[in-house]
């Protein structure tokens, strides 16, 4: 019987699925997948300031992330948002900030507590800011956004959706009962999270930090780092039609496939720009050090402007480098040997990296 995409999927099968997810093709992209993550997370400590990884990369994450849902900002608007949180934001830019602080939240999340469906509640939440609760009201459809025609309806109705997720939320924490690939399982627990759709809205976001967070659970991360809507957005198309083609055909093994693909060509892209950033964070450090008088010149100065792209000048007091007028003289200082370039914006100054903002956009 033909697939009724406008028919709630409330028979859709809990994971794992009944076929060979040990492919040979599939065993040797795991091989490439997991050495480029491995790569990556060891090039987490070749930044002596862990902050500036959490900080930096994450917004790329959220802004890429966001444009999926067709949530858009530029990435001026992004970094002064972010140190200006008092200032005239636009919607949109308010939704893509939220994006980190809900990734960063999951990730503290993570220190004590495992992946559960309440937490991914808590990530949803954040995400929209404000309280959700799992549908339970019917007719919720996925439309393709140039026809208008549905192409999905998830399940519905509340008793159902609690005993998929509650099935979900088992399949993540059953590694022993049930021996995957890590990477392989997480292949599946993104297909199935958004399959069952479980919010009203917020699904797409939140089932991408899932992807993230699971990595960090797994070990095989240790910060959140890995910027896989960047990949998605690449390769949109590709996504939905494997999505799509898990949900009528159960072709499992395609699926898998992209989302391996995804997590090793992004794995290797984000392991170079840290390295970029390493090595641009020596460069700057060599400059400073030979242009700046001895008495501003400082390892926790440098390695400040890193953290992000636009700073000010309680960013320097805050850090407890010096009092805001000496602050002031230091980032002018750093602004007279061409490491920063001041701005107005409102009534406050702030200070760009010119050198880590082209860095940071993948020019």
């Amino acid at each position: 019987m033909k697939f009724d995409r406008c028919k709630p999927y409330n028979n859709l099968p809990s994971l794992p699925p009944t076929i060979d997810l040990e492919s040979r093709t599939i065993l040797k992209k795991c091989v490439g997948a997991h050495r480029a993550l491995a790569s990556l997370k060891g090039a987490g400590n070749l930044i002596p300031n862990q902050a500036i990884l959490i900080n930096a990369i994450p917004l790329q994450e959220a802004k890429a992330s966001s444009e999926i849902e067709n949530v858009v900002t530029t990435r001026d608007k992004l970094y002064q948002a972010s140190i200006l949180p008092g200032a005239a934001t636009d919607p949109q830019t308010k939704e893509v900030l939220r994006y980190r602080t809900a990734l960063r939240r999951g990730y503290d999340l993570l220190k004590t507590q495992s992946i559960s469906t309440s937490l991914l509640r808590g990530v949803c939440e954040v995400l929209l800011d404000h309280e959700v609760q799992y549908r339970t009201a019917p007719g919720t459809q996925i439309e393709n956004k140039s026809t208008g025609e549905v192409v999905y309806t998830p399940p519905e109705g509340g008793e159902i959706l609690r005993e998929k997720l509650d099935r979900l939320e088992n399949f993540i924490h059953l590694r022993d009962e049930i021996p995957l690939d890590p990477l392989v399982r997480l292949a599946l627990i993104h297909y199935q999270f958004e399959a069952v759709h479980p919010f009203e809205d917020g699904n797409g976001r939140t089932g991408r930090i899932l992807n993230i967070l699971y990595l960090v659970e797994q070990g095989l991360l240790d910060i959140p780092v890995l910027y896989l809507s960047r990949y998605i957005i690449d390769h949109k198309s590709d996504y939905y039609r494997l999505l799509q083609a898990v949900t009528e055909e159960q072709e499992w093994e395609a699926w898998v496939q992209f989302m391996l693909s995804a997590v090793e060509e992004t794995s290797a892209g984000t392991y170079r720009r840290i390295l970029a950033i390493r090595k641009l964070l020596d460069e700057t450090t060599a400059l400073c050090r030979e242009n700046l008088p001895r008495q501003i010149y400082s390892r926790e100065l440098v390695e400040m402007i890193f953290v992000q792209p636009y700073s000010k000048i309680s960013f320097v007091v805050d850090a407890g480098i010096a009092q805001r007028q000496t602050a002031a003289e230091y980032l002018q200082q750093l602004e007279k040997i061409g490491v920063l370039e001041s701005r107005k914006v409102g009534r406050e100054k702030v200070f760009i990296h010119p050198a880590l903002l082209k860095l940071l956009s993948g020019q």
